[in-house]
């Protein structure tokens, strides 16, 4: 092939529909090529060969090759290193520029510098694009210009800029002729790969009205089956554009729902600005905490036998769909750290490793929420009570009965920890940790 193309690197964004890197490289005046990566840098280090995220991806990477083929243009789909990868596309094809969006990561982040530079010496325009926040890097600054620690001033500014500018839509489907006519690519699949089906069913990928007219009122309560909207793993791959759920959400007047987009922003900008939260306790204090790291009792974590039900059910509906509902995720973190005394990196990682929805920054961020050592922390001294959780989120114990059948039964285990104990035990080594920290 002769013709110089434009190609666009989809990773964070599996869709052709308001995409920022699809817009620009659309109206590039070449013709356009999407090109999806399986990285194996990721995928060799997952311990789980029915990874439900791998085969979500495969889903929407065929969903996006059919919408494609019904142009007549097709989606450029591999899987190796990505520096191995674009080496190849480069002997393969004649590029003039090829088109992303911005990643946060610092493995991304990298990467995409790897690749810029792979890009630059052979005269290829590498660009790339703000797409999956509404504001990032340095557009949400203090007066001082420094990037907010705190998330209320932060979700007050954020929100004062939100104006109809920044949620504006790119009409991509305008330019889709421009993308280059040629025959379909042949499918990759999940065996090809080396990992195995799961056979999920996945959420839907909208946030319905109804929903929006209650979500303030329903979230915290995991036994209601439409309670939250279960769009994690859409917002963390891109399926769904982050502007539409924002003007949806504005026009529902729905700020609870608002608020949990702008904590994802805020949580993008806290790893963006300081990439030390991703192996360290962001107020450093923290890093003096001496875990107690019992192996024994993270194991009946992880598979939920504590002897604390609404702990147990949500360790359990994570290990069994990959899921677990928001307010159980801050109750079962917190019983890490503070009742348990393990170091809040080990259920950072074991949540990496089960989340469908993971996201490092949201992830990373609520952890370090539970452990006291992020930037909204909750204080050493606040321990949740399970027992007293479970009654007012899961009054009629609906959701726990569901995850832990056995609970009133007498082989359900008695509790690891007594509560007041625990609690003593936590604030006593936070407070020694902290002294010794100043």
């Amino acid at each position: 092939m002769s013709e110089p193309l434009s190609l666009v690197w989809l990773r964070r964004d599996l869709r052709l529909h308001d995409n920022a890197a699809v817009y620009h490289a659309l109206k590039s005046g070449r013709p356009v090529i999407p090109v999806f990566i399986f990285d194996r840098t990721i995928l060799d280090d997952l311990d789980d060969r029915q990874d439900r995220r791998v085969e979500f991806l495969l889903q929407e990477v065929n969903r996006l090759q059919d919408e494609l083929a019904k142009m007549g243009s097709t989606l450029l789909v591999r899987y190796g290193k990505p520096i191995d990868v674009w080496k190849e596309l480069i002997s393969q094809y004649s590029i003039a520029d090829v088109f992303t969006n911005h990643d946060y990561e610092v493995y991304a982040k990298e990467r995409d510098k790897t690749i810029g530079k792979l890009l630059a010496e052979q005269d290829i325009g590498f660009h790339t694009s703000k797409d999956q926040v509404i504001f990032e890097r340095d557009e949400v600054l203090t007066g001082k210009k420094t990037p907010y620690t705190v998330f209320t001033p932060y979700s007050r500014n954020w929100k004062e800029k939100l104006t109809s500018f920044y949620l504006k839509s790119y009409p991509t489907e305008n330019y889709f002729n421009h993308f280059w006519k040629t025959s379909p690519e042949k499918a990759l699949t999940l065996q090809s790969m080396d990992f195995k089906p799961v056979g999920e069913s996945f959420p839907a990928r909208t946030a319905s009205d109804t929903l929006l007219d209650h979500y303030n009122q329903t979230r915290d309560f995991p036994a209601l089956p439409h309670g939250t909207s279960q769009l994690g793993m859409h917002l963390r791959f891109g399926t769904i554009s982050i502007r539409d759920l924002a003007r949806q959400a504005k026009a529902a007047e729905d700020t609870t729902f608002l608020n949990e987009l702008c904590w994802r922003d805020f949580y993008f900008q806290v790893l963006d600005h300081f990439p030390h939260v991703e192996k360290h306790s962001f107020r450093r204090e923290y890093d003096e905490i001496n875990w107690r790291n019992n192996e024994d009792e993270f194991g009946k974590w992880c598979e939920g036998k504590t002897g604390y039900p609404i702990v147990d059910a949500g360790m359990r509906q994570l290990n069994t769909i990959g899921w677990m509902h928001n307010r159980v995720r801050m109750i079962t973190a917190s019983f890490l750290c503070k009742h348990l005394l393990i170091d809040w990196r080990w259920g950072e990682a074991y949540f990496a490793k089960k989340l469908r929805d993971y996201d490092l920054s949201a992830n990373n961020g609520g952890w370090q929420w539970a452990a006291g050592s992020g930037t909204d922390a909750a204080p050493y001294f606040r321990v949740f009570n399970p027992a007293l959780q479970a009654k007012k989120f899961d009054p009629k114990g609906e959701y726990i009965r569901q995850w832990v059948p056995e609970v009133d039964r007498p082989n359900y285990p008695k509790p690891i920890v007594e509560h007041t104990t625990a609690r003593q035990r936590a604030i006593d080594t936070y407070r020694k940790a902290l002294r010794k920290g100043k």
